[in-house]
């Protein structure tokens, strides 16, 4: 699908381009039948009208699928004219052949009812397939007014219809089978219809946030809820300890290659991990779980913290070694529901989450720098850590954190069985 949608298309001309692509194979072999069964339908009764009746009927119906597959196939700009011209042509001749076998006596029961009536269905079935539910209806509108019409006129005029007054149930019965499958197509179409504009909505929307994200992320977050939803996310946030006194104390160059090493390895832990980097505030990494259920946000999130731990610390000991100051940094985790997608003002579009949870994450990490913790989450977040064997952490609770009414922040470490 990733082609599907071009520059400039609307959606209802993406949606049906898309699904006649995949219908022209089943239209051509439906076109093939019918026009075999019109050749059977001219030879197989010989009503007063028929013999003559159906060979036009043939013609017609040949010359006009060669009329309209020529304009499909060039592309005409009067394209969608043509197709509404084929929709009535397709009409008439299942008119004609319906109101043909009626005065040439038809409703008797026998076999030529059923081939005289089945180029009506075929021709309602290769309608659908043109994929356009106004055309469905058009074409179904047209039959069942004439066929009722028909029958209305022959009960009022029994003498224009021989043979027609002899069992009225079968005529019921032939019309009532063709609302029946009329509605049925109808149904199925627009069904369809939904179905194709959804996936193209979709498309569109992962196109979007494949400008942001990861195309999986994207994958998932497109198939979610379209636009901008509410969604559940943990969220991550890491700075460098006193970076202001820091950046007095230090040239600008070095506090550039400090900056740096603390993005790249953050941002490497991060999609090591699934995540995804939202954005860099100053000296700060601000990064996001959105995948999975809560429970593996929440895993992710945490393996994340520790592992960038673990990568500065390798860092800090080629730093000592090169005689520069060693980074320290704070890492705070929360969780909660956010709205999440592209938020656009019409100058910058910009992939995001906005929420409460972000408002209390910020807090969070002030707490956590004033207690000197490494990494600290809320109880919201450790609450979701239970998992299985392997991916397990050690929250501890830092008594005396508790601020805004919220309770005391958690320390973590990896369990002696964590990967």
């Amino acid at each position: 699908m990733a082609s599907a949608v071009r520059a400039g298309e609307s959606d209802d001309d993406a949606a049906l381009r898309v699904m006649r692509a995949g219908g022209r194979p089943r239209l051509m072999a439906l076109r093939i039948a019918i026009v075999l069964v019109l050749l059977m339908a001219a030879q197989a009764y010989d009503g007063s009208l028929h013999a003559l009746s159906h060979w036009i009927i043939l013609g017609l119906y040949g010359l006009g699928t060669v009329w309209f597959a020529v304009a499909e196939w060039r592309r005409s700009p009067d394209a969608a004219a043509y197709s509404l011209a084929g929709t009535g042509l397709n009409a008439v001749l299942a008119v004609y052949v319906i109101v043909e076998h009626m005065m040439s006596g038809g409703g008797t029961g026998d076999g030529a009812d059923t081939v005289s009536r089945l180029p009506a269905y075929l021709l309602l079935l290769q309608t659908g397939l043109s994929m356009q539910v106004s055309h469905t209806v058009l074409f179904c509108g047209i039959v069942t007014g004439s066929w009722v019409g028909a029958f209305l006129l022959g009960l009022a005029l029994p003498g224009l219809f021989p043979g027609f007054t002899g069992d009225l149930s079968m005529q019921v019965i032939g019309l009532a089978t063709f609302i029946a499958m009329g509605l049925l197509v109808i149904d199925g179409v627009t069904r369809l219809r939904r179905a194709v504009d959804r996936t193209l909505e979709v498309e569109r929307e992962r196109g979007r946030l494949a400008r942001f994200v990861p195309n999986a992320i994207a994958r998932d977050l497109a198939s979610d809820a379209l636009g901008i939803h509410r969604r559940h996310a943990c969220l991550l946030i890491l700075d460098i300890r006193g970076f202001s006194a820091l950046s007095r104390a230090h040239p600008p160059e070095e506090m550039v290659a400090a900056l740096m090493a603390v993005r790249a390895q953050a941002q490497g832990a991060v999609a090591g991990q699934g995540g995804i980097v939202d954005k860099y505030i100053g000296d700060a990494v601000l990064a996001q779980f959105v995948t999975g259920t809560p429970g593996d946000q929440a895993r992710a999130a945490a393996a994340c913290a520790l592992d960038i731990q673990g990568r500065l610390a390798e860092v800090n000991v080629r730093r000592r070694a090169a005689g520069l100051f060693p980074i320290r940094t704070a890492t705070a985790l929360h969780a909660g529901d956010l709205l999440v997608g592209v938020f656009d003002d019409g100058v910058r579009a910009e992939y995001t989450v906005l929420g409460p949870a972000m408002n209390m994450l910020a807090r969070i990490e002030a707490r956590a720098k004033a207690a000197d913790l490494a990494v600290a989450a809320s109880a919201d977040f450790v609450a979701l850590l239970d998992g299985p064997p392997g991916h397990a952490f050690r929250p501890r609770p830092v008594p005396g954190t508790a601020c805004d009414g919220q309770g005391d922040l958690f320390t973590l470490a990896p369990t002696a069985t964590a990967g």
